[in-house]
């Protein structure tokens, strides 16, 4: 097996200290049937980034976290790489102009979508009339929007053949941030619409159980934030098709931060994955590399070692230097920067040379701040088979210095 047991954890790749801490706080916290490590992981809030937890009866929704339903949309279109490559900087100018990135941002066009009319709505109904609206009404706005961080949209060459690619990444947006600090605000006796205190890093998992009345809401609140991030991937997917004037021809979605009632070993348990990717036998997925490295996407192997992973894969490379250390502190008065490791030049040339067209990003999203993707590929050679190889050729993210709290 190419995994190591430590202390009850299964870690894929080399463990990271605070990462691993934080698994084995969330191992001995609760109902715990297995928890694990993939080989992007690295430390988050309260459950690490690249985290498992599977549980018998229980949720948890600071393992989900605060981006609920944080995924990828990748789409195949009929249109080669060097169709495109003559007016690549028009295009990229358009998708920077037209799709809508950056922290509470809400969309040039109001998106009418049916899913405001599903019935789990009724869940803030029943929390009060000012939560629904409050909340019902941020998703409304927000519908389609990218947000900032490590979210992006992609243009990707496919090696060997040369088609062209669309994909995306991000969640749900303001919705899921509020729906996650609420229920995390009810779960400690809170409003759910209190500020929500100044949580640590380390904390215990926030747990509860599924046959609560507060669990059961939670569950269908995260199941339609989940519908909701699907729309929006959807929604932007579409808006980028329609101007290169492509057609897609195979798609693969799917969400990295959620909770899946799954059965394993006979049994039904909760898997909360925290950036990563479910790879059950035959089920696709996308991986995405920095801005200067591959993505991939991969389909999950009928193997014993995939069944030990709880059929979960890495969902990126993994961050290998914070995004302080990375782009300095931030001084929100003054709007300057200082002690960065990675210089705005920097990061354009390795961009540059990787040949990407890039629109936005700071240097907390350069190339260095990850490690390679092959390298955790590499780690689930056992789990995952690496279907098709993407080169991004454009990428598109909210510009630098752009404030978010809830950034992974």
């Amino acid at each position: 097996m190419a995994y190591l047991e430590i202390d009850g954890v299964r870690v894929w790749g080399n463990p990271d200290a605070g990462a691993l801490a934080q698994a084995k706080t969330c191992a001995a916290t609760g109902h715990v049937v297995q928890t694990l490590l993939m080989a992007d992981h690295h430390k988050g809030y309260s459950q690490p980034i690249g985290g498992v937890v599977v549980y018998d009866g229980q949720i948890s929704p600071s393992g989900v976290g605060y981006d609920i339903a944080c995924g990828n949309k990748a789409v195949r279109t009929n249109l080669f790489a060097k169709d495109i490559q003559p007016t690549l900087s028009k295009l990229m100018d358009e998708i920077a102009r037209k799709i809508s990135f950056g922290m509470g941002r809400v969309n040039q066009e109001r998106v009418d979508h049916p899913l405001f009319d599903d019935p789990d709505w009724a869940v803030y109904k029943a929390i009060g009339k000012q939560e629904h609206d409050k909340l019902k009404g941020l998703a409304q706005s927000q519908l389609g929007t990218v947000g900032s961080g490590n979210h992006f949209v992609d243009l990707l060459e496919e090696k060997g053949t040369g088609r062209l690619w669309i994909a995306n990444h991000f969640g749900s947006r303001g919705f899921g941030h509020k729906t996650a600090s609420g229920f995390i605000n009810l779960a400690a006796g809170r409003e759910f619409l209190a500020s929500a205190p100044g949580e640590k890093m380390d904390q215990p998992p926030v747990l509860l159980d599924l046959s609560s009345e507060v669990g059961d809401m939670y569950y269908r609140a995260m199941k339609l934030a989940g519908r909701y991030a699907y729309a929006g991937r959807d929604y932007v997917i579409g808006q980028v098709l329609a101007i290169l004037g492509a057609e897609a021809d195979l798609e693969v979605h799917n969400h990295h931060n959620y909770a899946w009632k799954e059965t394993h070993h006979g049994k039904e348990v909760v898997v909360v994955r925290k950036g990563a990717t479910p790879s059950a036998p035959g089920q696709m997925g996308f991986i995405g590399g920095s801005m200067g490295d591959i993505s991939v996407i991969v389909k999950g192997k009928d193997s014993l070692e995939n069944r030990d992973a709880y059929y979960s894969t890495v969902h990126g490379a993994g961050r290998i230097m914070s995004r302080t250390q990375a782009a300095g502190k931030m001084n929100w008065k003054t709007r300057t920067r200082s002690g960065g490791q990675i210089s705005t030049e920097q990061m354009l040339a390795a961009v540059r040379d990787f040949g990407v067209e890039l629109r936005g990003a700071g240097t907390d999203e350069s190339p260095f701040v990850y490690r390679k993707l092959q390298e955790v590929l590499d780690a689930h050679a056992e789990t995952i088979e690496v279907m098709h190889v993407l080169k991004p050729i454009g990428v598109c993210m909210a510009g630098a210095d752009e404030f978010d709290p809830y950034k992974d």
